[in-house]
Parts: C-alpha cells; sequence; structure tokens
C-alpha cells in the first residue's frame, strides 16, 4: 500500500486537479466525452452544496473524537462519479473530527491493480475507502461505493432492469431523501470495529 499512499492526493489537492480539469473542459479518467465532463461538473457542484450543509450527528462525532488508533483512509475516486460526489464531502468532514484520521485520495482509472482487489460484485464500483493502520498499513476494513441501503435498491432497480441513466436519477433522489443519515449510520458502526488496536478494544468502541 505505501506506493499508493506516496502518489496519492490530499482532499484539497483533489478538489484542486477536479477545479483545474473543469476549468480546461475536461474530468479525470480517459473518458473525455460532453457527457463525462457535465457529469464531473454536476458533481462538483453537489460536492460544494453537500460542504455547505452537512451537519453530523453529535453521536458519530462523539464516536470520531474518541478515536485513538490513527488509521489512513485511502480513497479511490474518479471526479465525475456520482456516488464519490455524495459521499466523500461526509466521510470528509468525519475525518475531520479528528487528528488520527488521515484521508488520502486517488484516481480508479490510474490504479486498476489496486481497484481489481476490492471490486464490488466483479464491478469497478467507487468510491471505495481502505481503512488502513497508519503505522503498520494493515488493512482494517473496507467501505464503499455506497451506504448498504442504497447498494439493495440499486440491485433492486438492475433487477427490474431499468436503464443506467434512469437508476442513476432514482439514486439521486435517494440521496436527497435520505440526507447522508444512512452514512453516517454506517461509519457509526464501522468506527467502532476500526477502533481496536493490538487485539483491545477501547471505550469508544463498545
Amino acid at each position: 500500500m505505501q506506493n499508493y499512499i506516496e502518489k496519492s492526493m490530499t482532499y484539497p489537492e483533489y478538489l484542486k486537479l477536479i477545479d483545474d480539469l473543469l476549468a480546461e473542459g475536461k474530468t479525470t479518467g480517459e473518458n473525455q466525452s460532453e457527457a463525462m465532463f457535465n457529469y464531473g461538473k454536476l458533481n462538483r457542484q453537489r460536492m460544494k452544496r453537500l460542504e455547505k450543509t452537512i451537519e453530523l450527528n453529535e453521536s458519530l462525532k462523539e464516536k470520531v473524537r474518541n478515536i485513538n488508533r490513527k488509521m489512513i483512509w485511502l480513497i479511490m475516486t474518479e471526479g465525475w462519479c456520482g456516488d464519490a460526489a455524495q459521499n466523500i464531502p461526509i466521510i470528509e468532514k468525519i475525518a475531520s473530527e479528528t487528528p488520527n484520521i488521515e484521508t488520502r485520495y486517488i484516481l480508479r482509472d490510474e490504479n486498476f491493480e489496486l481497484m481489481d482487489a476490492y471490486l464490488t460484485n466483479s464491478a469497478r464500483s467507487i468510491p471505495k475507502l481502505i481503512a488502513l493502520d497508519a503505522e503498520t498499513l494493515e488493512e482494517i476494513g473496507v467501505w464503499g461505493p455506497r451506504p448498504e441501503t442504497a447498494m439493495d435498491y440499486f440491485y433492486e432497480m438492475k433487477a427490474q432492469g431499468l436503464e443506467k441513466p434512469q437508476m442513476m436519477e432514482n439514486l439521486q433522489r435517494w440521496y436527497n431523501q435520505d440526507k447522508e443519515q444512512s452514512l453516517q449510520a454506517e461509519f457509526q458502526t464501522l468506527l467502532s470495529k476500526w477502533n481496536v488496536s493490538d487485539g483491545k478494544s477501547s471505550a469508544a468502541s463498545d
């Protein structure tokens, strides 16, 4: 994992990359079609909106502040990805509550070797978060590409034979209605599992 971390970006660096590309009429990845650029532009606007409106639940804030295990959250993403735009600002907000969690970002399409080790039902679905122990770089856990309730909804739509554009539109509506509550609940549970070091659970992970 060390080589991926060394070439990864901080959140501000990731945002600057997206903004610089959008200014040139581009997005991340090899597909530079007008549709992909428009997805990138729309999702950047979603991220900005979420960054301004996100309110973490007090119980989640307390959980994060009690984290005593230093972690690196390595996140595979792309600027055009709708699920990344919806989830990453919340993940970043969670991590910002403690100095013990460092987030790092890498692009999926430049790191297929890593991505292919973390497939979701054989698909290169993003965002994908790999939680690592900051000292040993041992894998602690994985999250992604979307909250479990949204995943269930996605597979339900897929089974119904809906076209992908319709599925993405329906998922967007789901995110708007959920207001980040499912993601926050999941991370409250995950943090309890991940905040365990040397085989001992801290008081925060009861």
